[in-house]
Parts: C-alpha cells; structure tokens; sequence
C-alpha cells in the first residue's frame, strides 16, 4: 500500500504497520496545520503555502519508521516528525529566495507571490514554530536539532561560496549535500529511535541510515534533472541546468573533460562549452541536455546514488529483521528508482 505515494510508493505489507504509519501520518498533517496557524491571518496564508501544495514526508515517515523500534506511540514521537517537516519547509522557503524560483511544489513560489521579503520571514516564522514545538521535547532534543541546523546552514553557505582553491568540485559538492541534506535525514531517523525510547546503540544505526540514504536521495533527483520527462518525474526537465547549477552529472562531465586534456569528441567539446555559458536559451537548453543524456557521466551519476543507496542499506544490519527494518530497506530501492 502506498503510504506517502509517488514517487516513493513504499509498499508494506505488515497490516499493524501500515496502519501506524498511516496514523502517524495523519497525526503529522494536522500538527502541521496547527504549527502553521497564526493569530494573523496573512501569516497563517503565507506559511501554508507550500504546505498545502503537498510534498513526500520522507523526512516524518523517516521518524516514524525508527519508532518502530522502540514505543512508536511515544508521546514525543508525532511532534518530532513536525518539527522535521518544519524545519524542511522553512528551508525551502529561504531557498527559493537565493536561487530566485518562480515555483516550487506546482504553484508559485512565496517569492513570487508576495517578495523575497515574506518568504525569508515566513521562512523564519516557521523555524520559530519548529523552535516552539521541540523545547517540550528536552534538552537533548534541542542540542541535536541544534548541530543539524548548523551543518544545513553551513552547506548551504558553502553551496553558495563555492570550492576553495585547489578543492575537487565533486569532494566538495558531497560535503555541500552532507549538510544541505543528509543533516536533516539523520535527525529524522535519530529523533524516531530517541523519542521512543529505543536503545543507544539503535539510535546510531537509525543516524547512519539517515545520512546515507539522504546523499542517495538528493543525486537520484540529480540525475532526474537530466534524465526524465516531465511526464515521468512531475518536474521540468534539465531545471538545475538551466539555472546553472552544478549537480552530479555536470560535475562528472567537467571532470571528465579535465582529465582528457583536450583529447575529446567534437560532442564532448561543444557540451563543455555549452555548460559554461548561459543555457537560458531554450535552443541551447535542449541542446545541451541532449548531449547530457548521451554522455557516460550520466552513467556514472546513476551508479554513484545506487551504491549510496546500498551504504545506507548495509547500515541497516546491525537492527533485528521486523516489518520497520524491511521498510526501510525499501526505501533505499524508493529513493532511487526513480534514476534508474
């Protein structure tokens, strides 16, 4: 049965499962309209915007999932996937505010419809919100969600200033999604083993599975940027291209081409050169994410998502064989499927 729906679809088939997580669910929904409701009501319009527009879960399904291996019905466990879902919503706000998006989600961006200035304060409104929220869940709560925002915050300021001199732009854009990404995925899976009590050594586990199946998560969406049609992916193709931004693929190819040293076809020649211009142009757009699809970095940018995939797959051992367990495996073939 499909719990939060495409592009995940993950299937569970434990009855008592499936309707944890579909509660769970619920309880998640109506914690975040009341987390977005303010005695204002043009806040209240602004900090639903893209609430309302709907999104994957990934990050409250992941709480819930590491529930399962303590108390899932643990008081703390529904206000912590809130607060991550916050947390993930506040940062989309301010994102669309520096990359200067028109929409997101299938509407217009908070940017676009009322300022960068509503966004970046609806942004701010909901991290308070998300704040609020995790001071009745302990200290310790607090001092995690802490150290993640820090390494978000501090990818993002990376992604934004660029490699230092003499750094490989690959190593670095990993250490860019370590934090823009992974930061918020460990915390999910962690808060599900905390809040429920579960042992230390589980808690780890659950981490560890977070931060990889997180990196996997975000280089499957690099390579549907260039793979996919809009049919099969709901997003318009080649979107990080024509913005200019650097994800696995480009990054692969401008390696590649380095390494060559100039001995390379007249296609991969022309695709450098396209890459390093302005591919606003709808013309030289669909040229460039024509050779894109033909070259083997793309490949390559495939094979790397699996085996993060796979990583975080194999961080799974050390928990006991239970329904939670095998959906979470699950996960690591849902986050990627979707590139393959």
């Amino acid at each position: 049965m499909n719990v939060v729906g495409p592009p995940f679809g993950l299937s569970v088939w434990d009855p008592a499962l499936d309707a944890d997580l579909r509660a769970g669910i619920a309880a998640v929904e109506e914690g975040l309209l009341e987390a977005t409701k303010s005695d204002v009501p043009f806040i209240t319009d602004a900090a639903r915007h893209l609430l309302q527009a709907g999104g994957k879960r990934f990050r409250p399904l992941l709480v819930m999932l590491g529930a399962q291996f303590g108390d899932p019905h643990a008081p703390g466990v529904i206000p912590a996937a809130v607060v991550v879902e916050l947390t993930h919503l506040a940062t989309l706000y301010h994102d669309d505010v520096m990359d200067e998006a028109d929409a997101r989600r299938g509407v217009s961006s908070a940017n676009a419809r009322w300022g960068n200035s509503v966004a970046v304060l609806t942004g701010d409104f909901l991290f308070s919100r998300a704040s609020h929220i995790l001071a009745d869940l302990g200290p310790e709560a607090v001092r995690v969600q802490a150290e993640a925002f820090e390494r978000l915050v501090t990818g993002q300021i990376l992604e934004t200033v660029g490699p230092r001199d003499g750094r490989d732009p690959l190593d670095h854009y990993m250490e860019v999604l370590a934090g823009k990404t992974s930061s918020l995925m460990a915390v999910s899976g962690r808060f599900g083993g905390m809040m429920s009590g579960a042992g230390e050594s589980v808690v780890h586990t659950l981490t560890q599975f977070g931060e990889r199946i997180g990196i996997a998560f975000q280089l499957a969406d690099d390579v549907l940027d260039i793979a996919s049609d809009h049919h099969e992916s709901g997003k318009t193709p080649g979107t990080d291209l024509r913005e200019g931004v650097p994800t696995l693929p480009v990054l692969h190819v401008r390696k590649m081409y380095a390494r060559a040293g100039g001995d390379v076809s007249a296609d991969d020649r022309r695709l450098n050169e396209l890459l390093d211009g302005d591919l606003t142009d709808d013309t030289l757009h669909a040229e460039a994410l024509a050779l894109l699809r033909a070259h083997p970095a793309l490949d390559i940018a495939r094979r790397d998502s699996l085996r993060y995939a796979e990583e975080a797959r194999a961080a799974l051992a050390p928990l006991a064989e239970c329904p939670a367990k095998a959906a979470l495996a699950g996960l690591c073939d849902a986050a990627v499927h979707r590139a393959g």
